[in-house]
């Protein structure tokens, strides 16, 4: 569609940017914080652990003044479960509750909007040890943690997000996020447990703070056919429904994805449902859709009898399944230095699948470009393909927009430098350069990215001046 006019960004848009608690905070192990999945898993060897990472605990308040100095409307960050609830279902850590306070404090101070997600792949590391998402135990204690946190932050935050990317945990098996399962069966099991305690949170923030919204926070791309082949055409509808409307319809609707559940049953891996589970699912709907966006994705039909070079699959490559679809290189889009597909337009189509299968308000809550930054003898950091990356990306937003999507936000990966889970420190996503390395702290100091100047003129003119 080819629009003559576009309509302007809202006037209250909440342009922003995002991070993670076990990504950026650092202090693994101070103001009475219990160990997550990410202090316990196995760490490689060529890629720096998440003990100090931007070093954020301590840095908060410069961290924060330089957000607002960018004009952030908004802030996407997520709390660290074991710093609120050290071993995830016990005493409450009263330093952990204070340093949240501060932070969301220093925000309302500046006028930036929290915009909370209350688990990013950081489950208890005490939980993981009596079975993690396995056990439907972990529903209570997340249910009881995320209670806490409504009644203590609930005051001050309206906007919550509840799982991060639980697709991405459950189609990139647990290995590199920390936890996971050894068969499809318990991996969908698992899923299904997250599912249910994120419709029992719902319900709760809706009961206990009704004027604030809550919705989840999928990674979602569109997926493309290979080619105009029917097997691949319905390759693409299949990995569209595993890996996006199962996730979408659980949050809107409260029930399974036909196509989706239709997949389980031929994989063995329905999980186990209780009495009540269906019920539940119901109870807590969503008010809104956050979602992650870096790439589109492209699958072809995977016949049963095929055999092939086993690919090492993250959130945006390398998945299939025998039978139904395996995902391909796309053929025609230009690639980051770590391998993701870059596709602006296809930000626009995903919004806009989304738009007009749930019709709920929109924020984009992740997208970005991770690239090997380099500091100048004179303390500078050139970062033009961050920017061209991220201009293409909000022109897309524009014309969602002007589709007739409600989107009320947008929050790039990552507003300051943090470890990414895959690549470590040598990946960098933010505006603000942080001076360390994967096996070098050196002085932590925070230095401003180019585009740290380029998007804060984004800002400050409501999208109008991209160049």
């Amino acid at each position: 569609m080819k629009h003559q006019t576009l309509r302007p960004f809202p006037n209250d848009f909440l342009w922003g940017g995002s991070t993670s608690a076990y990504q950026i905070e650092g202090a693994w192990n101070e103001g009475g914080k219990g160990p997550s999945v990410q202090d316990t898993k196995t760490i490689p060897s060529d890629t720096s652990d998440f003990k100090v990472a931007a070093d954020h605990y301590h840095h908060y308040k410069e961290d924060v003044a330089m957000l607002a100095e960018m004009g952030f409307k908004t802030y996407r960050f997520s709390i660290a479960w074991t710093r609120i609830v050290p071993d995830g279902d016990g005493e409450v850590n009263e330093e952990g509750i204070q340093f949240y306070d501060n932070l969301i404090n220093e925000l309302l101070k500046h006028r930036i909007e929290p915009l909370v997600t209350v688990y990013h792949f950081d489950l208890p590391a005490a939980l993981e040890e009596k079975g993690g998402w396995s056990n439907r135990a972990t529903i209570e204690a997340f249910v009881r943690y995320c209670g806490i946190l409504f009644d203590r932050f609930g005051d001050r935050v309206k906007f919550w997000q509840t799982i991060n990317e639980q697709n991405m945990m459950i189609l990139s098996a647990g290995a590199v996020i920390g936890g996971g399962a050894t068969t499809m069966k318990e991996t969908y099991q698992q899923n299904h447990h997250m599912l249910l305690a994120q419709a029992r949170v719902m319900k709760e923030c809706h009961d206990k703070l009704p004027d604030a919204k809550i919705g989840p926070a999928p990674n979602i791309s569109t997926i493309y056919p290979k080619t105009n082949d029917p097997l691949d055409i319905q390759a693409a509808q299949t990995f569209n429904a595993v890996r996006n409307w199962l996730y979408l319809d659980m949050a809107v609707y409260g029930r399974y994805n036909n196509v989706a559940w239709s997949f389980l049953e031929a994989n063995n891996a329905t999980p186990d449902m209780e009495p009540g589970d269906e019920e539940t699912l119901k109870s807590g709907l969503a008010d809104f859709i956050a979602f992650n966006y870096y790439s589109s994705g492209t699958v072809e039909y995977y016949p049963l009898e095929e055999e092939t070079d086993s690919v090492e699959a993250d959130q945006q490559k390398g998945q299939g399944v025998p039978g139904f679809f395996r995902q391909v290189e796309h053929g025609a889009l230009d690639k980051t230095e770590f391998g993701w597909e870059i596709d602006p337009e296809g930000l626009r189509i995903t919004a806009n699948d989304i738009y007009s299968r749930y019709a709920l308000p929109l924020v984009i809550t992740e997208n970005g470009l991770g690239g090997r930054d380099t500091l100048t003898e004179d303390g500078k950091i050139h970062d033009t393909y961050r920017i061209n990356y991220l201009r293409d990306h909000i022109k897309q937003v524009q014309l969602a927009i002007t589709d007739g999507v409600e989107l009320f936000g947008y929050c790039p990966w990552s507003a300051i430098d943090l470890i990414s889970t895959h690549e470590g420190f040598r990946k960098r996503y933010g505006f603000v350069y942080v001076n360390r390395s994967d096996f070098d702290l050196k002085d932590l100091s925070r230095l401003r990215k180019d585009s740290f100047y380029w998007y804060k003129d984004v800002i400050a003119s409501n999208g109008e001046n991209l160049a």
